[in-house]
């Protein structure tokens, strides 16, 4: 039987899982997309620029309903679409549905959280297991995280990024020869574009308290846009209160999405619309009504949502970075993430 499109975004928009079967041939599909573009992916403007997600679907619907439906807003996620909430599945299912039917509407980067090894940790294997009873769609979405592109370059003037900059990269071409093709290695430039985080209070690259990636200060940012004729990075990868935080005299933002982040934080979220002019407007929201979440399975879902501590995957030094910022020790709620 024949995959139809858009079929399965209505389902998906109703917050219904796809059999695994439908799964596989989204993923089949979608991969022979996104092996056509490339590493740092051209991104037009307009464009409303979305931060972590993390397994909140409800709220990604009601992010819709702010910045507007696909294909009507031109849309770039900076990653960061599984883990944490408790509707991962629904999540990057209704997204790489609405990638593979309007392909030149929305760009899907790759986040440190689409990765095997933080999966199995942080809640989106348990999620597949529970929903399915088997790692197959597990299995299937992984797969696909290894294609997607990495940074994105927006109107030529601003670099979209999931989390930062690193020692080993100086020029965009740098990005653009990289092997994003595999599970994100623990260390290294495709492993500091994904962890890296701007910190005020420091100046070059420090190694930063997640255990992966590097901490970086105003002076790094400022030499990097000036080397590749850029005004300003965007990324993601740091909850903001405020959904929110703009640094280093107006030359990098980070744009956080998910709103009351684990259902506790309370935090509220934004997305960033850049105009022609790439002027930048962030749009700040807070979670979807209580009404829109009244579904079939909300309840059950979210009772298990919080990952399970002490699974032998967290020895890795990436997986040790978030359990570092676990809710019993965390020295900075920004890192939680």
């Amino acid at each position: 039987m024949p995959f139809d499109v858009d079929a399965a975004i209505e389902k998906a928009l109703d917050c219904q899982l796809l059999d695994p079967f439908s799964t596989k041939a989204l993923c089949e599909r979608l991969k022979l997309v996104l092996v056509k573009e490339c590493n740092v992916k051209p991104v037009p403007t307009p464009v409303t620029v979305v931060g972590d997600v993390h397994g909140q679907v409800y709220d990604l619907l009601e992010l819709f309903k702010i910045g507007g439906p696909v294909p009507h807003t031109n849309y770039l996620f900076l990653g960061d679409y599984v883990d944490r909430g408790p509707f991962s599945v629904e999540t990057i299912t209704l997204l790489a549905l609405l990638k593979l039917r309007h392909p030149d509407r929305i760009t899907l980067l790759r986040g440190n959280h689409e990765s095997r090894q933080i999966t199995q940790v942080y809640g989106f294997y348990n999620e597949c297991m529970r929903k399915f009873g088997g790692p197959s769609v597990w299995q299937h979405f992984t797969e696909l995280f290894d294609f997607l592109p990495i940074a994105a370059s927006i109107g030529g003037g601003l670099l979209a990024v999931h989390g930062g900059l690193s020692p080993s990269i100086h020029h965009l071409d740098q990005i653009r020869i990289l092997d994003r093709f595999a599970e994100t290695p623990h260390d290294g430039p495709l492993a500091d574009l994904m962890w890296s985080d701007p910190d005020p209070e420091k100046t070059g690259f420090v190694i930063s308290p997640r255990g992966a990636g590097y901490v970086f200060g105003h002076d790094v940012v400022w030499k990097f846009l000036h080397l590749n004729d850029l005004s300003h990075i965007v990324r993601a990868h740091q909850l903001c209160m405020c959904g929110y935080q703009v640094l280093f005299d107006d030359s990098l933002s980070t744009v956080w999405s998910a709103p009351n982040y684990c259902y506790r934080f309370g935090n509220t979220a934004s997305i960033l619309e850049i105009s022609e002019d790439q002027s930048r407007f962030f749009n700040v929201f807070g979670p979807a009504p209580e009404s829109d979440r009244n579904r079939p399975g909300a309840a059950a879902a979210a009772i298990s949502a919080v990952p399970a501590r002490g699974s032998a995957a967290a020895t890795s030094s990436a997986t040790q970075a978030e359990g570092a910022a676990a809710p019993a020790d965390r020295r900075d709620d920004r890192y939680f993430t």
